[in-house]
C-alpha cells in the first residue's frame, strides 16, 4: 500500500441522537473530515454483534454485523420508520454509550421497521432481500437460528441448551426453524439492513480514495454461532460442548499468571484436513466489507498457548505449533493477493517474524512503547522498516495525553527532549508529527489523539470487564477547522497525501502551517 496516514475510530463512537454511533449522517461527515484532512485510511474494530461486555472481540458471529450500528435515520428515509417514532428517543448521554438503554430502544424501533418491511416492501426489494439471504446462507442460516434460540433461552449459552439442540440434531433444528420462523426473519432483516447501509458508506469512502481497514480477532467467542455451528473446528468436550483447551498467553513481565482468555483454541488438524475451508470463508467474507484486514494476535498463527479445561490461570498451558504458513498459502491460492496487516505486538519470536515476512505482511509499531528503555528499543522510529505501520497508540492503550501525564517527571522530560517538544500544541501533536515523519509506510492515529483527549476518552483497558468500548465524540470535533488544517499540514509536509506530492521548498507559501506553528 502507498505511504499515507489515517485514523482509528470505531463506528460506535460517532455522534448520534440514538445513543450509539451508526451508519447515518455522522458517518458521512467523518468521511468528509478524512478527505478534507488528506487522510486515506480509516481503521475500525471488529463489527460483529457484541455479546458479553459489549466487546467487539467477543461477538455472537464473526460473519454477521452488529445491528446496533444500523441507522434509524436511514430506515426512516426508506419508509420503514416514521419520524414520530424517532422523536421518542431517550435522552442518551453524549460522550458515552448506555448499552442497555440503546439495546432496548433500538430493538423496539427495528421490530417496527421489520414489520413494515415485511408488509410493504416492493417485489424488487423483496427480491434483493432474498438474494442477500441466499448469497450469505453459508453463515446467515445458522446465525439467524442461533440468535432466535438465544432469545428463547435467556441467560443461557448454547452449550447449556437441551442436548438435541446443542448437538444440532437435524429433526430438532427443523422443528426450531419452523417454530422461530418470525424471529429468524427478523435477524435476517437486520443483517440485510446492516450490509446495505455499510456497503453504501464504504462506497462513499472508497470513492473518495479512503481505504477501510478491518479487524479479524484470531479467536472467536465460545458462546457464538461460529462454535455452535462448527464444533469440529475447535477443541471442545464432545459431550458437553464446553471448552477443552482454552486460549491465552503465558506469564510474562506484565502478569505473573498470564492471561486466560477462555476462548476455545482451534482444532488445526481438522481445519488443515478440510483445506482451511472455514478460514477461507471467513477471509472472503471479510474482504467483502473492508479493503485491508488487520489480523489480531498474529503470533498465534505460528504457535499458540493452550490451557487445559478447569485451569483458573494461564500458568499451566503449553505452546503448540500452528500451521500458519500453510493457512496463508491456501488463502493466497484461493483469494489472491492478501491485503493483511499483522498485529505483531508483545513477545515476538524469530519464527513469528519469519512467518510475517514470508508473506510480506506489514507489522505494527507503537510510539507509546518507545521511551521506557534505551536507544535499542525497537519501537523508536529509527528502527522501523518501511513495510510497517506506526501508531501513537491503539484501542488497548491509554490516549497519548493520558499516557504522557501518567509517566514520571523524569520520563516526561526525556520524551520532550527526544521529540523536540514544541510546547505550543500539546504532546499529542508532537507524537503525531514524529510518527508522520517516520519511514513507516502507514501512520495511524486513534481519533482521541487527534482531538487531544485524556484518559476518560480511552476505548479499552485490557483485563477489565466493565467501562470499555463506550466512548463517543461530539459533532463539533469534525467541524473544527484548526484540527483539520493541522492534520492536513502534517500529512502533506511528510509526504503522506496520496493525492498531492510532497511540498517543495519553493512552494512554502502554498502550504500554510497552522498559526500556532508559526514562531
Amino acid at each position: 500500500m502507498p505511504r499515507g496516514s489515517g485514523i482509528l475510530l470505531h463506528p460506535s463512537s460517532f455522534p448520534s441522537p440514538y445513543g450509539i454511533g451508526d451508519f447515518g449522517s455522522s458517518a458521512y461527515r467523518f468521511i468528509d473530515f478524512l478527505m478534507s484532512s488528506h487522510q486515506h485510511y480509516w481503521q475500525i474494530l471488529p463489527m460483529g454483534p457484541t455479546g458479553y461486555g459489549n466487546s467487539p472481540y467477543l461477538a455472537y458471529s464473526v460473519f454477521a454485523g452488529n445491528h446496533l450500528l444500523i441507522s434509524p435515520e436511514l430506515l426512516e428515509e426508506q419508509g420503514w420508520l416514521d419520524k414520530s417514532e424517532l422523536a421518542n428517543s431517550p435522552d442518551f448521554p453524549l460522550d458515552h454509550i448506555d448499552f442497555d438503554g440503546v439495546i432496548a430502544f433500538k430493538d423496539g424501533l427495528f421490530r417496527l421497521a421489520c414489520a413494515r418491511f415485511r408488509q410493504q416492501a416492493t417485489p424488487a426489494i423483496q427480491k434483493q432481500f432474498e438474494q442477500f439471504c441466499i448469497h450469505q446462507s453459508s453463515w446467515l442460516d445458522d446465525y439467524s437460528l442461533f440468535m432466535a434460540c438465544k432469545n428463547a433461552h435467556p441467560n443461557q449459552s448454547w452449550y447449556q441448551w437441551e442436548p438435541n439442540l446443542r448437538q444440532r440434531k437435524p429433526g430438532t433444528l427443523a422443528l426450531y426453524r419452523n417454530q422461530f420462523a418470525d424471529a429468524i426473519f427478523y435477524h435476517q432483516f437486520l443483517q440485510y439492513q446492516f450490509h446495505c447501509q455499510w456497503n453504501a458508506l464504504k462506497t462513499y469512502a472508497n470513492d473518495r480514495s479512503i481505504t477501510i481497514i478491518g479487524d479479524i480477532p484470531i479467536y472467536v467467542a465460545h458462546d457464538s454461532a461460529d462454535v455452535w455451528a462448527n464444533p469440529e473446528n475447535f477443541h471442545l468436550d464432545e459431550k458437553t460442548g464446553e471448552v477443552a483447551l482454552m486460549a491465552g498467553v503465558p506469564p510474562d513481565y506484565f502478569s505473573e499468571t498470564g492471561q486466560l482468555w477462555g476462548n476455545p483454541v482451534y482444532n488445526w488438524r481438522h481445519l488443515k484436513k478440510n483445506q482451511f475451508k472455514w478460514w477461507v470463508q471467513r477471509f472472503k467474507s471479510m474482504l467483502e466489507v473492508v479493503d485491508v484486514i488487520r489480523v489480531d494476535h498474529f503470533r498465534g498463527f505460528e504457535s499458540y498457548w493452550a490451557v487445559p479445561k478447569g485451569e483458573t490461570t494461564a500458568i499451566n498451558g503449553k505452546w503448540v505449533q500452528a500451521p500458519g504458513e500453510e493457512l496463508f498459502t491456501t488463502l493466497a491460492q484461493e483469494l489472491g493477493s492478501l491485503p493483511i496487516m499483522a498485529e505483531d505486538l508483545g513477545v515476538i519470536t524469530p519464527e513469528v517474524e519469519a512467518l510475517r515476512d514470508r508473506f510480506d505482511f506489514p507489522g505494527m509499531n507503537i510510539l507509546q512503547f518507545a521511551f521506557d528503555s534505551d536507544a535499542r528499543n525497537p519501537y523508536l522510529t529509527f528502527q522501523y522498516r518501511k513495510n510497517s505501520i506506526v501508531y501513537t497508540g491503539t484501542h488497548d492503550n491509554d490516549t497519548t495525553v493520558g499516557w504522557f501525564y501518567s509517566r514520571s517527571d523524569d520520563l516526561q522530560r526525556h520524551i520532550r527532549s527526544y521529540l523536540g517538544y514544541s510546547g505550543f500544541d500539546g504532546i499529542h501533536w508532537d507524537l503525531i508529527r514524529h510518527a508522520m515523519s517516520s519511514v513507516a509506510n502507514w501512520a495511524l492515529f486513534p481519533f482521541q489523539d487527534i482531538l487531544g483527549l485524556g484518559t476518560d476518552a480511552r476505548m479499552n483497558t485490557p483485563g477489565t470487564a466493565t467501562g470499555n468500548w463506550d466512548w463517543r465524540y461530539r459533532t463539533e470535533a469534525v467541524e473544527c477547522e484548526e484540527i483539520c488544517h493541522r492534520l492536513r499540514y502534517f500529512t502533506d509536509i511528510y509526504g503522506r497525501s496520496l493525492d498531492f506530492p510532497p511540498p517543495r521548498i519553493e512552494t512554502d507559501e502554498e502550504i500554510e502551517p497552522p498559526e500556532s506553528l508559526v514562531f
